[in-house]
């Protein structure tokens, strides 16, 4: 049986692949989680950089601001997982809301954490996010509701204009990671203008919140209407799925962009500014990739896109680890950005097409939070690596490792097609 027919046994798709009923078209309330992840990823782009910066400014080694990411990753998949389960009974918009709120003391509390074990319990728990990607209990939820306000036909569009939006939003934030130098010259002890940051961060989470606020309460259902359980005819595409991505998120735990950031101050020197400005032009390169990887998509397919785009970007990264230049170190990694991140709105856009509706949620959090387990383990592999020594490794590991991904993928699901490319 192919995967689209078993969707359409699913009894949640109509003629257009819309979920029915409520189906609305795409605007409004799709402006609204557009918005809120252009927030919430300005807050991630600075965050991500100056995370290494403040644990390093209180104290921390390479070792310990590894673990503090670790710790930050593995608290993200856990909280994941029980969002994409919850969903399946919950109001989104409420979940949304809630989430907005642990932003908001997640920024307030790394403003008063001083002792290592207090940071471990603040990330754990917390919505920092060292990756700058969009890996957070926030993504099942908006994945879900995207999904539901468009067509099939438009589905990778709304997609890519979602990452595309949230990428911008993370490359100006990326920028933003200069502003404690220039608070420092204008009277401020550095470590008080890297506090202000996380006060900004928090803010954030605020703003986020309010948005969050404008999208309607769901449609209530009876216990007997609620699905028996968050998975169903997709199970085992889903599983498949979750372990292909673990490979990929373990490899790219290496190169996490906290640690890339770390890699940059310690073999080459580079300033805070500079790393920010770096950040920002990595940033906008990703996010204009994001219309060209809709685009190649309706010509090759999703995951052809996701493939063809990703293995030249993981060679970039283990030349740029290789080359001992720091401008052609720098230049590689600038392909890298523009290709590395095609494979966002396409993976999230086939996971969507290849579940039925009421599956999403719970599909979402489940592509999610292994990415985020396999992730939480590498980033102290990798501070041990950088400790060590053995700076280049993470690197070159993060590329072998997702070449492998890439190609375990195309082979796998090389016959599951979605419904648009049939």
């Amino acid at each position: 049986m192919t995967q689209s027919r078993r969707n359409s046994e699913g009894g949640g798709v109509g003629p257009a692949g819309a979920e029915q009923p409520g189906h609305q078209p795409e605007g409004g309330r799709a402006a609204d989680i557009y918005a809120a992840r252009a927030l919430r990823d300005f807050g991630d782009g600075f965050a991500a950089v100056l995370l290494p910066v403040y644990l390093a400014s209180i104290g921390l080694g390479p070792l310990e601001i590894g673990v503090v990411a670790t710790a930050a990753l593995l608290g993200s998949a856990l909280l994941t997982l029980g969002i994409g389960f919850l969903a399946v009974r919950a109001d989104r918009r409420t979940l949304l809301l809630a989430a907005s709120g642990l932003m908001i003391a997640t920024g307030l509390a790394y403003t008063q954490s001083s002792t290592y074990a207090l940071l471990l319990l603040v990330a754990f728990l917390g919505t920092i996010n060292p990756s700058s990607g969009s890996v957070s209990i926030f993504v099942p939820l908006e994945h879900a509701v995207l999904s539901r306000l468009v067509a099939d036909a438009d589905r990778t569009r709304a997609f890519a204009r979602y990452s595309l939006l949230g990428a911008l939003a993370a490359a100006f934030g990326a920028l933003a990671a200069t502003s404690p130098d220039f608070l420092v010259t204008i009277g401020m002890s550095r470590l008080t203008a890297l506090k202000a940051m996380f006060v900004l961060y928090a803010s954030l989470g605020l703003a986020g919140g309010l948005v969050y606020a404008r999208i309607p309460v769901g449609p209530k259902t009876s216990p007997k209407d609620r699905p028996a359980a968050a998975l169903g005819p997709s199970r085992g595409i889903v599983y498949k799925l979750a372990a292909l991505f673990s490979i990929d998120a373990f490899a790219g735990g290496f190169a996490v962009q906290s640690l890339m950031a770390l890699w940059l101050f310690s073999k080459f020197g580079l300033s805070l500014s500079t790393a920010g400005v770096f950040f920002f032009w990595s940033g906008i390169l990703s996010a204009v990739s994001f219309p060209f990887a809709a685009w190649l998509s309706n010509r090759i397919g999703l995951v052809n896109t996701m493939v063809f785009t990703h293995i030249p970007s993981s060679i970039c990264l283990i030349l740029a680890a290789l080359v001992p230049n720091l401008h052609a170190s720098l230049a590689f990694l600038l392909v890298r950005a523009a290709l590395s991140q095609m494979d966002v709105p396409t993976r999230s856009s086939y996971v969507m097409a290849v579940v039925t509706p009421p599956e999403r949620p719970a599909a979402a959090s489940l592509t999610s939070v292994p990415r985020s387990l396999a992730a939480a383990a590498s980033p102290a592999i990798a501070g041990a690596l950088f400790a060590a020594g053995f700076e280049a490794w993470p690197l070159v590991i993060c590329g072998v490792l997702k070449i492998l991904y890439d190609l375990a993928l195309l082979w796998t699901f090389r016959h599951v097609k979605p419904p648009e490319e049939l």
